[in-house]
């Protein structure tokens, strides 16, 4: 009772941001419940079709962390909260048991609108393409031991990633001495992050030109599902993905660090110590947009086809929904990232405010901050998903 009561005491913007892990927890489990449909046709593709479920769930659960870290109600420093015994381990339960309803809610959503398209609401399917995708064409029913325990799946991982994920360090601590928390140092050192994350990238791409070295046709026949090409490509995709976040911090140093050389003036100068500031916070969602806009080109260079056994490819509609619903989570947690970093510029804008400074430098400042980041990751993507391809279509 006390999560529903702090969650619906919310403002609307915080509101917003519970809406959009209930909404992507809704896709994932929409997309699983139909891996689950497609299963019971018996047709080529069972498995393949539940593996690339994985991706959206990773892109939802980073979501649902990502809110879970900037809620205010989850907040370890907000006063009140040591009296209900929420602080430390108290602390994370209810941010697990927070994020498990902002994600069950997704899950009933999902489900209402699976059996609503496959006509067991309704009498009928919404169409012929849709009941064959769908499995409502099956000879078996439903399981319903399948179809809670994939609904189960977004909630239970969701939480538990929002459980250690939980802010409840030394600000934790602070609020319990009734000290004021004091904003962190600026980092004296650059994330320590881009080496590895170099190094991830590049085993990423070794794994995808072996297993493209196996395909027997270029193009789709890795896609068969068959052999060990699948399960290459698919590794070093994910090696790939993970390089480019872990190296996400790095990058964005140095790109701050790029802005204020050459005798920087003002708004070059802030735009770059922002950057510095910031890395760690907004670097890593940053290499994740980056990783998402790479595969969604990769596509493209591949011509847009899916995965599945014998080439045959998956319906049209759940594939986009299914990208739609991976770039929107990437997005999400990049601007949730930017929303965070400017909670934690505001004594820093006060200052620079009362100093004088004018607001339209601020303003330039801030742009200046997004336009790097976006000329530094654009080619980045490009080259990733050129390398990434090149042993799969020549």
């Amino acid at each position: 009772m006390l999560a529903l009561r702090l969650m619906r005491g919310g403002r609307p913007y915080v509101q917003i941001r519970r809406l959009l892990v209930s909404v992507a927890s809704a896709g994932t489990g929409f997309l699983l419940l139909c891996a689950l449909g497609h299963a019971l046709q018996g047709g080529p593709g069972r498995g393949v079709r539940l593996a690339w479920c994985l991706v959206p769930l990773v892109a939802t659960v980073y979501v649902a962390v990502a809110v879970a870290r900037t809620d205010p109600a989850l907040r370890p420093d907000r006063s009140g909260l040591a009296a209900f015994g929420l602080e430390g381990a108290g602390l994370r339960v209810f941010t697990g048991v927070a994020t498990a309803a902002f994600c069950g809610l997704g899950s009933v959503v999902a489900l209402i609108a699976f059996l609503f398209a496959r006509g067991n609401l309704v009498g009928r399917p919404l169409g012929d393409g849709t009941a064959k995708a769908l499995g409502a064409t099956a000879t078996y029913a439903l399981p319903l031991a399948g179809v809670i325990t994939l609904l189960a799946v977004v909630p239970v991982v969701a939480s538990v990633a929002a459980t250690f994920a939980a802010p409840v360090g030394a600000r934790g601590r602070r609020a319990e001495d009734g000290r004021t928390p004091k904003a962190p140092a600026p980092p004296a050192t650059p994330p320590a992050g881009l080496p590895w994350g170099v190094a991830l990238l590049t085993a990423g791409i070794a794994v995808q030109t072996y297993a493209g070295r196996g395909a027997e046709r270029r193009g789709t026949a890795w896609l068969d599902g068959t052999g060990s090409s699948l399960a290459g490509v698919l590794t070093g995709w994910a090696l790939a993905a993970l390089g480019l976040a872990v190296a996400g911090p790095g990058l964005t140093y140095l790109c701050g660090r790029a802005l204020q050389s050459a005798r920087p003036g003002a708004v070059r100068l802030l735009a770059g110590r922002g950057l510095q500031e910031e890395a760690r916070r907004i670097g890593r969602p940053a290499g994740v947009v980056c990783a998402v806009a790479a595969a969604l080109l990769s596509a493209v260079r591949l011509g847009g086809t899916v995965p599945s056994r014998q080439g045959d490819a998956a319906p049209g509609l759940l594939t986009l929904f299914g990208v739609t619903l991976v770039a929107a989570c990437a997005g999400a947690a990049l601007l949730l990232a930017a929303v965070e970093s400017r909670q934690a510029r505001h004594e820093t804008t006060a200052t620079l405010q009362r100093a004088g400074a004018p607001a339209a430098t601020l303003r330039a400042a801030v742009a200046m901050r997004a336009g790097a980041l976006l000329v530094m990751l654009a080619p980045l993507a490009w080259l990733v998903a050129v390398l990434t391809t090149l042993p799969l279509v020549g």
